[in-house]
């Protein structure tokens, strides 16, 4: 039996639909069955796409009222470049993701599981763990249930329970580490320039993302670092921030309904967390989602790392690998092989998520000068390594970082070509700042991929 926890929404009942399929029986706790209104778990990458129809749940993507999505659109200083998602072949189509509703895609999920005649759906709170005080095995989780104790015991139980996880403390090795907040709006019957494309707003401000959700309906959001000056109380606090330095740079179909949507009032936030996967050490407990694992969410990686942690795990505990899951050792066993094996897929999608945004927040002369050089290789290519890396669909951590230092090398060139004359003698330390910068963007975020 296996007991799934609180929290991640999208995770949960895919965890279990999927789970299910191996003959196991599933409880699933959900703290409130309503559909959840969020502005997280939005955008799904075209890997995760592929990895929901390796579960055989495509469909949960269909009468949603989704969105496909192509690639993006990224906006430096006003001037745009479009990215489009790379084809495996010259012949076949064009991969997509796919933008929605959090609350729709959820719900469908729920309905996946409840159709699966091994789960228990079960909407009650998790409060705890129940563990062994001889042997520090979890063997299940305490409840409350309309204001009643209650307890569910199974042979490994899934911790899935989000980026505010109550369990993690206890049984992960790292905590989150918090940059900066994502500030979400929906927009009512905004114009995009390129239609069916996710769209990065890069400036002298931090990045902006956008991308629609629904046949009315775009999301947008704006990264606000921590006790930033233009968003404190003396400049109007985040609002005016939005309205005096967002809204002049949004693409012009788009004023009116960020205007709108701002006089509303209806804003709300997310904490952009960093946070490295610790091995799964605990007798009977799988910690998985962003319980686990977080990265910045510019890229919108959350849901493909997680939805391919499920297809791994799913082989990794099948039963002609694991016979039964009360064999805490074999388990353990199978766990740690997850543990690295999972990093062919996440590494590449955390590294990236924290180096663009890195670039794309740049806050010093050599972190503009490398963003400068991101764009310009947008522009000239080859783009498919890059945006195939985005998109979950390159699972090569080598590639990523071929392309990242043959950005840092173009950003010198094109310094090169915009340094005066008289200023060439302090060219090769602009130079060396440039790739030292590079090198302290990426390599820290390499080697925890390695160590971790």
């Amino acid at each position: 039996m296996v007991s799934t926890l609180n929290g991640a929404p999208s995770l949960r009942p895919l965890n279990a639909a999927s789970t299910t399929t191996k003959l196991m029986s599933v409880i699933l706790l959900e703290k409130s069955l309503e559909e959840p209104d969020r502005i997280v778990g939005e955008l799904l990458q075209p890997g995760g796409v592929q990895a929901l129809e390796q579960l055989g749940l495509r469909d949960c993507l269909e009468d949603i009222d989704g969105i496909d999505v192509k690639g993006y659109w990224v906006s430096y200083h006003g001037e745009p470049v479009l990215l489009e998602y790379p084809k495996s072949s010259p012949t076949s189509p064009t991969p997509l993701g796919r933008a929605f509703h959090h609350g729709r895609f959820v719900m469908k999920l729920r309905a996946a599981a409840l159709s699966c005649p091994n789960v228990t759906v079960v909407e009650t709170k998790v409060t705890g763990l129940v563990t062994s005080s001889h042997t520090e095995e979890v063997l299940g989780v305490e409840c409350m249930t309309k204001d009643v104790k209650d307890c569910y015991f199974a042979q490994l139980t899934v911790a899935a329970d989000g980026y505010n996880s109550e369990f993690r403390k206890e049984h992960h090795q790292y905590a989150p580490k918090r940059r900066s907040k994502f500030y979400g709006l929906e927009l009512i019957d905004a114009k995009l320039p390129a239609p069916n494309t996710g769209h990065v707003l890069v400036s002298d401000h931090p990045p902006v993302l956008m991308y629609q959700i629904g046949t009315h309906e775009t999301r947008i959001l704006i990264d606000i670092p921590d006790n930033f000056p233009l968003a404190s109380v003396k400049n109007g606090g985040v609002k005016g921030y939005m309205r005096n330095n967002i809204l002049p740079q949004l693409p012009e179909g788009a004023q009116q309904s960020f205007s709108n949507a701002l006089e509303q009032g209806q804003l709300r936030s997310m904490p952009n967390s960093f946070l490295p996967a610790s091995a799964n050490k605990t007798p009977g407990l799988v910690i998985l989602g962003d319980a686990l694992n977080m990265r910045h969410p510019l890229t919108g990686g959350g849901m493909t790392v997680a939805f391919n942690d499920v297809c791994l795990l799913r082989d990794l505990l099948s039963p002609e690998r694991v016979p039964t899951l009360s064999n805490t050792g074999l388990v353990l066993e199978q766990l740690a092989e997850f543990h690295w094996r999972r990093k062919n897929s996440s590494s590449v999608i955390n590294i990236l998520a924290q180096a663009l945004y890195a670039l794309f927040a740049a806050d010093s002369e050599s972190l503009r000068a490398l963003q400068r050089g991101c764009f310009r290789y947008f522009q000239i290519g080859p783009v498919s390594g890059p945006i195939g890396l985005l998109a979950g669909l390159i699972k090569k951590p080598l590639v990523l970082v071929s392309h990242f230092f043959s950005v840092a090398f173009l950003s010198i060139w094109v310094l090169l070509c915009d340094t005066p004359l008289t200023h060439l003698i302090l060219f090769p330390y602009y130079a060396f700042m440039i790739l030292y910068t590079a090198s302290i963007v990426l390599l820290p975020y390499v080697w925890t991929e390695i160590w971790y």
